[in-house]
């Protein structure tokens, strides 16, 4: 595997940290900005917003440059929202500055994930892949509680600032060790119009919309963690980045064991991890009223969601590449972040009603049934719905 690959994913990981870290500051932004909780909350779905729209935008609008040039561009980027983040006393600002460092995040994974077939070729897609979004597991892992933790400490600043400092050390690297190639350069020359009707492929449009309901589930469940497990520990913090370090420690695992397979069962990892989900975000809901229960299925459905979410980014980058080149990347990218768009939306709906963080993990259930749905119906209905080299592509 090319070292470029784990430069990228190092990346990732600073990216992947301030995705996630909100689920830990939530209560301690909101005190100082004088929002309420709510408010807070949908920072997240800024940034998921930020990287729906900035996907696609930035891969046709970076998506002939150099590898090395859109990648360093686009960190550097995000580094700079981080610094302003810190800084600014505003919450409107904050807000904007999410929204920044969200398209510059999107432009990154976008033609990031479509360089890989061309940097380390399509049989090897999967394990590529696996690789770029571990960044983001071990982001949930060390980043994610560090950040909570900074926050509990000295302020929920200090974790911007800590973002903002890794992702300029990671900037060296990725502008020295990334290559020059493998995005835009050697792409056949095909209009954006033209690529967008790769979503007219069967396999193509089934994983992006099975990819919107299973990460709709994850960040419904997710952004709601934190405060499940403050409500069950009471006054003892730990618990929280502690949960949080589960989850990155199971969504690790079942990236990496996906990441050895789904080159040649992803069709079989889809379609059994969809329906898996449906009970593994069931019974976390069962659970959560200790901490015990909480802590063993935040491992589990870490380990789900995140292994049924790489095998479908693979699969939709592998199956769309040929003939969308420049916007297979962001597909993958824009369907996940769609889901999470929508996903706390809807949990924060649910939890306001039912005045408990539990109905995050029902809504995780709900999403995870309509993907299964779709997975098993349209599978039995005209074969599998993805596989492995895109045979189920017509």
């Amino acid at each position: 595997m090319p070292i470029g690959v784990f430069v990228l994913a190092a990346a990732v990981f600073a990216q992947g940290t301030s995705e996630f870290m909100m689920s830990g500051l939530l209560a301690r932004t909101a005190a100082d900005f004088g929002v309420s909780l709510g408010a807070v909350g949908l920072l997240t779905s800024v940034y998921a917003v930020g990287m729906v729209l900035g996907a696609p935008v930035m891969a046709v609008t970076a998506g002939r440059w150099p590898l090395r040039r859109s990648a360093t561009t686009f960190l550097a980027l995000f580094c700079v929202g981080h610094v302003i983040g810190a800084l600014t006393t505003d919450f409107a600002v904050l807000v904007a500055t999410r929204a920044v460092a969200a398209v510059a995040n999107a432009g990154f994974l976008a033609i990031v994930l479509a360089a890989l077939p061309r940097l380390v070729g399509p049989a090897l897609v999967g394990r590529a892949t696996s690789i770029i979004v571990s960044g983001v597991t071990v982001a949930c892992i060390a980043g994610v509680p560090a950040g909570t933790l900074l926050g509990q400490l000295w302020g929920w600043r200090s974790a911007f600032w800590a973002v903002a400092v890794v992702s300029a050390v990671v900037l060296v690297p990725v502008a020295s060790l990334v290559p020059r190639d493998g995005a835009g350069a050697g792409a056949p020359d095909r209009s954006t119009r033209s690529e967008w009707a790769v979503l007219g492929m069967r396999a193509v449009r089934s994983a992006v919309i099975v990819g919107v309901l299973v990460n709709a589930a994850t960040f419904a469940a997710f952004t709601y963690l934190g405060t499940i497990a403050a409500a069950i520990g009471g006054t003892t913090t730990v618990w929280v980045p502690l949960v949080l370090a589960l989850f990155g420690l199971g969504s690790f695992a079942g990236v990496t064991l996906t990441g050895r397979y789904s080159d040649r069962h992803g069709h079989s990892i889809i379609t059994v991890g969809a329906a898996g989900l449906v009970g593994v975000w069931a019974l976390a809901a069962m659970t959560a009223h200790t901490m015990a229960g909480l802590a063993v299925m935040t491992l589990l459905t870490g380990a789900a969601a995140f292994g049924v979410g790489s095998a479908l980014i693979a699969t939709i980058v592998r199956t769309a590449a040929p003939a969308a080149p420049r916007l297979a990347g962001a597909l993958a990218t824009t369907a996940l972040n769609i889901g999470a768009v929508l996903g706390p939306i809807v949990a924060g709906v649910a939890v306001d009603r039912a005045k408990t963080p539990v109905a995050a993990l029902w809504c995780a259930t709900g999403a995870a049934a309509l993907a299964a749905a779709i997975v098993l119906s349209d599978r039995a209905r005209r074969g599998p719905v993805v596989d492995g080299v895109g045979t189920a592509a017509r």
